[in-house]
């Protein structure tokens, strides 16, 4: 019977009934296409949220990379400059070995008899014949003149210095 009565319109309740307006907007055509683009926008976040962790572990393990890549780079420069100190440390000693060596050539061969040796093969010299020698008889008396002037040093005295012989200088 309830449902028979609403039928006919009337109701049984307090509030009033619904009447449709006169005037009914037209639908935009382009709405679908909204709706549809909304649904698509709504899609795509939730893909884009899945993919977000999958990316941000990627990029964290290639930036890992990166920097143990920079590490390793700049332990491998550090190893070949100390490899070319070492290098050169053992080159600086050698040539201070062989330096050192020379200069004991070098005394050894400044001897008196070295020298000779060398002079009376090399140059062709001989030792003096006594008849070679030639004495010379000079005066014991010193050819030296002492000096007739007499000079004299003076310093420079500084503003201070002055300044004190002058106050003195007036208590005199």
């Amino acid at each position: 019977m309830a449902y028979t009565a609403r039928r006919a319109g009337y109701q049984y309740e307090t509030s009033p009934r619904k009447l449709k307006p006169e005037y009914e907007p037209l639908k935009n055509p382009y709405s679908k296409k909204k709706s549809s683009t909304l649904k698509q926008k709504e899609q795509k976040p939730k893909e884009k949220r899945q993919l977000k962790p999958k990316v941000k572990i990627v990029l964290y393990v290639l930036i890992g990379f990166g920097i143990l890549f920079a590490i390793s780079y700049r332990n491998s420069l550090i190893t070949e400059s100390f490899s070319k100190k070492e290098n050169m440390k053992k080159e600086l000693s050698v040539l201070q070995k062989e330096n050192a060596q020379l200069k004991i050539n070098i005394q050894n061969s400044l001897n008196l008899a070295n020298v000779e040796k060398s002079a009376t093969a090399m140059l062709g010299m001989k030792k003096l014949d006594d008849s070679q020698k030639i004495y010379v008889n000079l005066p014991k008396k010193d050819y030296v003149e002492p000096a007739s002037e007499q000079i004299i040093v003076t310093e420079e005295k500084g503003w201070f210095q002055k300044m004190i012989e002058g106050v003195t200088s007036l208590f005199k």
